[in-house]
C-alpha cells in the first residue's frame, strides 16, 4: 500500500520523468513485441545492443573529455532503502501505465485513446532513430580505429573486394 501513496507525492518533483522513462519503455516494447511480432529473446539482444552502444559511446565520449569513471564496484552499490525505493517506483509506474491503456483500449475517452495513439507512433519513429544513430554511431568507431586493418585477408572489407569486375568505363 505504501507503493501506491508515493507516487502521488512524486509527481511534482520527479513524477513527470518518471512516467516519460515508463512511457518511452513500454512503447517500444509494445513496438518490438507487438507490431514487429519478435519474440522477447530478439527484444532481450535489442535492448543488450542498445545498452552496448550507449555505454560505449559514452565511454569514448568520457575519454575524450577527460573524465575518470569508477570502475570498483564497491562504489557503485545502493542501499536497501533506495533498491525499495525504485522498486515501488517502477510498480507504481507500471501500474499507472496499465490503468491508462486499459481505458484507452475501451474507447470511451477519444482524447486518451489519441494520446496514446499519437504517443506509441512518436515512440516508434524515436526508436527507429536511435537505432541507426547508435549503428552509425558503432560505424564510426570501427572506421576511426584500425579494426579493419586487422581482419584476415579473407573477411571483404569494401565494395571492390567483393570479388565482382569493376567497370572502368
Amino acid at each position: 500500500m505504501e507503493a501506491a501513496t508515493t507516487g502521488g507525492d512524486a509527481r511534482g518533483a520527479g513524477g513527470s520523468g518518471r512516467w516519460a522513462v515508463g512511457a518511452v519503455c513500454g512503447g517500444l516494447v509494445y513496438y518490438h513485441c507487438a507490431v514487429r511480432r519478435a519474440s522477447a529473446v530478439s527484444l532481450a539482444a535489442d535492448v543488450l545492443l542498445v545498452l552496448l552502444c550507449s555505454l560505449s559511446i559514452l565511454g569514448l565520449l568520457f575519454r575524450h573529455l577527460h573524465i575518470s569513471v569508477p570502475v570498483d564496484p564497491l562504489e557503485w552499490q545502493i542501499s536497501q532503502e533506495m533498491a525499495n525505493s525504485i522498486v515501488a517506483s517502477l510498480a507504481n509506474t507500471f501500474g499507472a501505465a496499465e490503468s491508462v491503456l486499459r481505458v484507452a483500449a475501451t474507447g470511451h475517452d477519444k482524447k486518451l485513446l489519441f494520446k496514446v495513439v499519437f504517443t506509441l507512433y512518436f515512440l516508434a519513429a524515436l526508436g527507429r532513430v536511435v537505432s541507426a544513430l547508435c549503428i552509425f554511431c558503432l560505424y564510426m568507431f570501427a572506421q576511426s580505429t584500425d579494426l579493419f586493418d586487422q581482419l584476415p585477408s579473407w573477411v571483404p572489407t569494401g565494395r571492390d573486394s567483393l570479388g565482382g569486375a569493376q567497370d572502368t568505363t
